[in-house]
């Protein structure tokens, strides 16, 4: 089914003139981007309508009946709701990403029409940050700090980019998530940025300088070595045998162990940060039979199996742009 044959139907509840009502449905503007859904905003003034309709403060959202943000144990309430943002901040609306990622999860699974080679790479409009608001700037120095130290930056190591731009890196971070350039965890730190991770994943990258880090998925994996201009080993596990797979890329040429290796394309839903809907389903895999065996266990998941050709020319076209011009950390190129 496509998102069109299922729309999702998504309520605002909020007292009359509450401040914050407009903030979401502004935010909830952004969320949707060009995606269809009903969306109708109800005024609730009085404990028991509140009650009845499952608002526990002012605003509330529900996406198809249910408050993703729910606390267990909440009353009804006419009083104001505050949510946590991603960068830590209590705010009187949810944040841009945390709707995203609410609609995300709501989204029907396993069926879409999108095609699974888009989750990489944000619908076709790449991982470049544009250059406005510092956006660029700050993506940039997020991405070098990884490759140098192997671990996410402080926002106190993301001023300088942040300030040449008058903006508070924070900020600029905050913004940068919820276009799902990179992602935080709910205190609002760098868990992610594409194609790096901050926690460790079944994809490990050890660069020529000496340091090691963690890729998001498969496809990440493969897009360091082309965007950091530097020789690599990516050493990965087969998530069906225990099996290792390794990428050794040196001069621009790869070579992979064992040679029947291919990589698992797929996604969990049509929309969403890729960190939630399809990091979890681009795997490297010892060959088409156990990727194939993996996909039919995994059926929340839809994709495709791709040659090794296929998966360096996806990753180079997705992660080869972000650190233009090249700066290449081991002195090659």
């Amino acid at each position: 089914m496509s998102w069109e044959d299922d729309i999702m139907r998504i309520t605002v509840l909020a007292v009359p003139d509450c401040p914050n009502a407009p903030v979401v449905a502004e935010r909830l503007a952004q969320a949707l981007g060009d995606r269809d859904a009903d969306v109708d905003r109800i005024e609730v003034s009085d404990p028991e309508q509140a009650a009845r309709l499952g608002m526990t403060g002012s605003p509330t959202v529900l996406i198809d009946g249910a408050d993703p943000f729910a606390v267990p144990g909440a009353p009804a309430s006419l009083s104001c709701r505050l949510y946590r943002g991603p960068d830590g901040r209590v705010e009187g609306a949810p944040s841009v990403a945390d709707l995203r990622r609410a609609l995300a999860e709501a989204a029907p699974a396993g069926d879409c029409d999108c095609p699974p080679m888009d989750a990489a790479g944000r619908g076709g409009r790449g991982r470049l940050a544009p250059q406005a608001g510092g956006l660029r700037a700050v993506q940039q120095a997020v991405l070098g700090h990884f490759a140098v130290t192997g671990h996410s930056p402080t926002a106190e190591d993301l001023q300088a980019a942040a300030a040449a731009h008058g903006r508070m890196a924070a900020e600029v971070v905050a913004d940068l998530a919820a276009d799902d350039f990179l992602a935080q965890d709910d205190h609002g730190r760098i868990r992610a940025a594409y194609p790096f991770s901050a926690v460790p994943t079944a994809h490990r990258v050890a660069l020529a300088s000496g340091i090691e880090v963690f890729a998001m998925c498969a496809i990440d994996a493969l897009g360091i070595p082309d965007m950091l201009g530097t020789d690599a080993v990516i050493t990965s596990t087969d998530p069906v045998t225990g099996e290792t797979i390794t990428v050794t890329s040196t001069g621009g040429h790869t070579t992979w162990q064992p040679p029947t290796a291919v990589v698992y394309i797929g996604q969990r839903s049509c929309t969403g940060p890729a960190a939630d809907v399809a990091c979890g389903a681009l795997n490297f895999f010892t060959d088409r039979d156990t990727a194939q065996s993996w996909a039919e266990a995994h059926p929340d998941y839809t994709g495709t199996t791709v040659d090794q050709a296929r998966a360096e020319e996806l990753a180079r076209s997705i992660f080869h742009p972000l650190l233009t011009p090249a700066r290449p950390v081991d002195g090659r190129g």
